[in-house]
């Protein structure tokens, strides 16, 4: 079951009376799927998790567990609804614009929030967030021309970035506070290299863009 009338599928070669609202019903059930719930459920944690990380002050180790358990879930939930929506085609233009923002918002919310907390320095989350934001524009810069997709490197950054913010969310002691620390570093790391991947790829991009605009205008290069 398609859950789409016979005549909207082109069971009679007709148009069916009302088409139009019909879609528009179809394309706004498509909104309550599996992968969009599990973003919207990502966008609700992030002030869940600032208001368990704050309490007592920030410091309470209780809390901070709590803290990192709403964190991991919505790291978690990052991995599953994209998956989800691409394995089962459940893409909607609100995942293609809500998903994105979840994940800057939850990762940003826990940079700042150890940056204010004295956990982390505050170069550490300006260079993590300055490079988020940097790459989305850009994006948007070449979209015309073509799409940036996700490299390998992307994504290890995006565990490293997870997981040492994780690791911080805790009130660890020892020696793992101290591998947190080098896990951080690798993260800073990858976070620069990746962004300056991203960079020459949409320069590239545009520049063959541009190079092919020209041609098919008739003035070749």
């Amino acid at each position: 079951m398609t859950g789409v009338p016979a005549s909207a599928a082109g069971g009679t070669g007709r148009p069916a009376p009302g088409g139009k609202l019909g879609a528009a019903a179809v394309n706004q059930a498509s909104l309550w799927n599996i992968a969009n719930l599990l973003t919207m459920l990502r966008l609700v944690l992030v002030p869940a998790f600032v208001v368990l990380l704050l309490q007592d002050g920030g410091y309470d180790p209780a809390w901070r567990a709590w803290a990192w358990a709403a964190f991991a879930v919505a790291m978690i939930t990052d991995i599953f609804d994209g998956h989800l929506a691409r394995t089962y085609n459940l893409v909607t233009d609100f995942g293609k614009i809500a998903d994105p923002i979840a994940d800057k918002a939850i990762m940003a919310a826990g940079l700042i929030s150890l940056s204010a907390l004295g956990d982390l320095p505050w170069w550490v989350t300006g260079v993590i967030l300055f490079r988020e934001l940097g790459i989305t524009l850009m994006r948007f810069w070449v979209i015309r021309h073509g799409v940036i997709p996700a490299s390998r490197g992307g994504k290890m950054k995006t565990l490293a970035q997870g997981t040492a913010v994780g690791m911080y969310v805790l009130a660890l002691t020892g020696p793992l506070a101290t591998l947190r620390f080098w896990v951080m570093a690798l993260a800073v790391v990858l976070t620069v290299v990746t962004g300056l991947d991203y960079v020459r790829q949409a320069i590239v991009l545009r520049r063959k863009g541009l190079e092919s605009e020209r041609t098919a205008e008739g003035f070749p290069r």
